[in-house]
């Protein structure tokens, strides 16, 4: 992987490759090399959840939207549909925001759990001691993700990025730098 040549985002931004992007925490030499979120394809459950229950609130407004007055219809129509697009956007938010950022010096794993939880965990390249790809089931290798485990030296917290796209290109990338 040719890692001096124009920046690469693949597969709607879930695998940049030297992305022109900076985050709060960056030291002022430290350059990214990759920026790695969830595979688009893992997205697919939860939309579907959305217009499942999208095509239910439609078949129950025309079962029983008669037995309802206009105004309780209007209020039960609003809650159930505030309820799923907050569903919808609570899950795009937690696929954005967990993010993978290797740079030159380190490797950063920031997970969102809530909307007012996060958690940031780092580890030097020089710290790393293993790094694992596993990638299992029809659906992962069809698209080619997987799960990238970094192990660190002594009792620091290890670093997991999960159903990431290319998951052994990543290992490849971070080797190259560790060695």
């Amino acid at each position: 992987m040719d890692l001096t040549a124009n920046p690469s985002h693949r597969l709607l931004h879930s695998f940049c490759i030297r992305p022109d992007v900076r985050f709060d925490i960056q030291e002022k030499d430290e350059e990214v090399i990759l920026v790695l979120r969830a595979h688009p394809i893992t997205l697919l459950p939860w939309i579907i959840n959305g217009i499942i229950l999208f095509i239910l609130l439609i078949f129950l407004n025309i079962v029983f939207g008669s037995l309802l007055s206009p105004a309780q219809f209007f209020l039960l129509n609003l809650t159930i549909t505030i309820f799923i697009l907050s569903y919808l956007w609570f899950n795009f938010l937690a696929y954005f925001f967990n993010v993978g950022i290797v740079t030159n010096k380190r490797v950063i794993d920031i997970d969102f759990s809530t909307v007012i939880y996060r958690e940031v965990t780092e580890a030097g390249l020089k710290q790393i001691e293993d790094i694992t790809s596993k990638s299992g089931g029809y659906f992962a290798s069809l698209f080619d993700y997987g799960d990238v485990f970094i192990q660190t030296a002594g009792t620091d917290v290890n670093i997991e990025f999960l159903k990431i796209p290319k998951p052994a290109e990543v290992v490849s990338i971070v080797n190259s730098f560790i060695s």
